[in-house]
């Protein structure tokens, strides 16, 4: 994983920051330049980035992403963590995150089909979002159609018939026989709307024979659930990452990944990074990853 990678390659890696943050701005007392030495005896170099950061900013922009982002003692792996960011980062939109969280995934051994689900899984989640939100669906029944969703799910069902799906109709056949019974916000798509967005979501989210988990996807869904944001949609994944065998401590990452993501994406946006030299500052990383991975490799 790049995490463990890169902490065979500059040791000690993860070891938080430890700043002791005294009333005086980190300009002042100088904890920005202490924490840009760390950056760089972790990362081999600092990046523009977060050259570029505000000084009051960037210990603790640091600290948290050091401490849960590159750190392979998380309750989710460094995959996971990065396909969430990559998903996060698809639909704010962010190009530089997307850059960033593709190649770091890559690096931890996600393949190009993993990052192509990654994506779509968040689309969805952007999708009915919309669709949950728009249509003002009630709250307590939106949560009470979960709740009877998660039930359904751990009874043995008899097998399933198999129905093509080509029009409303057939859409909310297929949907009865899949969940027990047609949820409020599915009924409310207009019909012309319905069959596709079915498929998709049959398809994708609720096929446990895809690239991805069906953990890993719900708690995909989650993080871009928190951060639209859409608390029905929130409350939906938090029970499906739970039914899938998500723990909290998973479900808590996950959702901080997708904060590190938002606010890594504001800082690059507002400040008008240069996109060309932030790419270049990935590529440079990932080499380093890579060159020192074979160097040990060797050894």
């Amino acid at each position: 994983m790049l995490q463990e990678t890169v902490a065979k390659w500059l040791a000690p890696l993860i070891a938080l920051v430890g700043l002791t943050l005294a009333s005086s701005s980190p300009a002042q007392d100088g904890s920005a330049a202490r924490t840009r030495d760390d950056i760089k005896a972790t990362l081999g170099f600092v990046p523009g980035f977060f050259q570029q950061m505000s000084d009051a900013a960037v210990p603790g922009t640091w600290q948290e992403m050091k401490g849960l982002q590159l750190n392979p003692k998380t309750a989710l792996d460094g995959k996971t963590k990065e396909l969430i960011g990559l998903a996060v980062a698809a639909q704010v939109p962010c190009r530089y995150c997307i850059y960033a969280h593709a190649e770091f995934a890559k690096l931890n051994g996600a393949t190009e089909a993993d990052l192509a689900e990654a994506v779509a899984v968040a689309g969805i989640a952007r999708h009915w979002s919309a669709y949950v939100i728009g249509n003002q669906v009630d709250v307590a029944r939106f949560k009470a159609d979960v709740e009877r969703i998660v039930a359904g799910a751990k009874r043995n069902k008899p097998p399933a018939k198999a129905i093509a799906v080509v029009d409303a109709t057939s859409a909310l056949l297929d949907i009865d026989q899949t969940l027990g019974f047609v949820p409020e916000f599915l009924s409310k798509l207009p019909p012309t709307a319905l069959p596709g967005a079915w498929i998709e979501l049959k398809g994708v989210k609720l096929n446990p024979n895809t690239r991805l988990s069906p953990k890993v996807k719900a708690l995909i869904a989650l993080a871009v659930a928190a951060q639209t944001p859409s608390p029905s949609c929130v409350l939906a994944e938090t029970a499906f990452a739970k039914l899938a065998g998500a723990t909290e401590r998973e479900i808590q990452e996950s959702v901080a990944m997708a904060a590190i993501t938002r606010n890594m994406s504001t800082l690059l946006n507002g400040q008008q990074t240069d996109e060309v030299g932030f790419n270049r500052d990935i590529e440079r990383l990932v080499a380093g990853v890579k060159a020192s991975s074979a160097k040990t490799s060797r050894n």
